[in-house]
């Protein structure tokens, strides 16, 4: 029944595509601290995080400060990204990006990868249509332009990051906050202790009051299309339900064959193997950050019992998960 078990998979992974012109800090701010946090040392080894600096179309660019930037591989969308993210910097390279760039960030957005855009990376999302009522964290210097250009869009500038509509916003400056909050979220608190720690930021308790944020917390992957949007949303409320996927059809009034065809073409998998997925992810996190049993887990994702999750569990990230909560613990007592 069940094939081959993947390799270890990592807990984030993260694509960098970097314009020209691209703002240096705000792309040091996440790449450091995803640094930090992906081995159980310093040693830089991409283990629990992964991460690629690319460009739109392979050739290199140059930092708003003239720092040279070569990709460090080709660009390969195909990969199973957490999050890609839009690097800009000078509005010159942003006001009218390449035709090319524009489909590229819409295909990205249709198939529910979450964008991050830095500085005027913001502007690249706006061209491609994917702002219309959607809350943007800007640079304050880049308001009235981005108004002008963007009547539909919410642009707001008082706060370092807004996630909003399957976009992660950052007006530039540092981006550490961000990185942070994104690696609590998927690799835990301990790591994302480590590299508040390391890289000397102050800690939520004791750090002055500055601009707000507007947290990433989980939400539903936002699609281009209502059928599956609607699907998700019904799966994210349901993750403890062992509930068959006609539940869902009956639910939104369409036929098996309808759903599937919409979650193949827009997610890349069918509806059951994607509910199956966000099941696995909850039960990784509950593994991560709680001490419920394995039979416990299973019972809160909607799994038939323990043997369930463990079999799907293995083929999915290459270990049981027994061993990921024992690697997690062993690699936060090193910390």
């Amino acid at each position: 029944m069940f094939s081959p078990a993947k390799p270890l998979q990592p807990d984030i992974k993260v694509g960098f595509i970097l314009l020209n012109h691209f703002t240096l800090i705000s792309v040091a701010g996440l790449v450091e601290s995803l640094r930090f946090a992906a081995d159980a040392s310093f040693s830089s080894q991409q283990i629990f995080c992964q991460w690629e600096l690319m460009t739109w179309n392979n050739q290199p660019v140059t930092a708003s400060c003239g720092m040279r930037m070569t990709p460090t591989t080709d660009l390969d969308l195909d990969r199973p990204w957490d999050y890609v993210v839009l690097a800009g910097g000078l509005l010159e390279e942003t006001r009218s990006p390449p035709a090319g760039l524009v489909q590229l960030v819409q295909q990205l957005h249709a198939r529910g990868i979450t964008l991050i855009t830095l500085c005027s990376g913001v502007f690249v999302a706006g061209h491609a249509g994917l702002l219309n009522g959607v809350r943007c964290a800007i640079h304050f210097t880049t308001r009235d332009e981005f108004r002008q250009r963007f009547p539909e869009a919410i642009p707001v500038i008082d706060q370092t990051y807004i996630a909003d509509g399957g976009i992660i916003s950052s007006p530039g400056g540092t981006t550490i906050d961000l990185a942070i909050d994104l690696i609590r979220r998927h690799c835990g608190t301990a790591r994302a202790d480590k590299v508040r720690q390391y890289l000397l930021a102050p800690d939520e308790k004791t750090k002055k009051p500055r601009a707000k944020k507007v947290s990433v917390a989980p939400a539903p992957p936002a699609y281009q299309n209502g059928l599956v949007s609607a699907a998700v949303e019904y799966m994210q409320q349901h993750l403890d339900s062992p509930a068959p996927l006609n539940d869902i059809t009956a639910f939104l009034a369409v036929s098996p064959r309808q759903l599937n065809q919409a979650f193949i073409k827009h997610t890349g998998d069918t509806a059951v193997v994607y509910w199956r997925n966000l099941r696995l992810e909850q039960a990784r996190k509950l593994m991560a950050n709680s001490d419920l049993s394995v039979t416990e887990i299973a019972n809160a994702c909607g799994f038939a019992d323990a043997s369930h999750l463990i079999a799907w569990f293995r083929k999915q990230y290459g270990e049981t998960p027994a061993s990921f909560r024992r690697r997690r613990r062993e690699t936060e007592r090193l910390m």
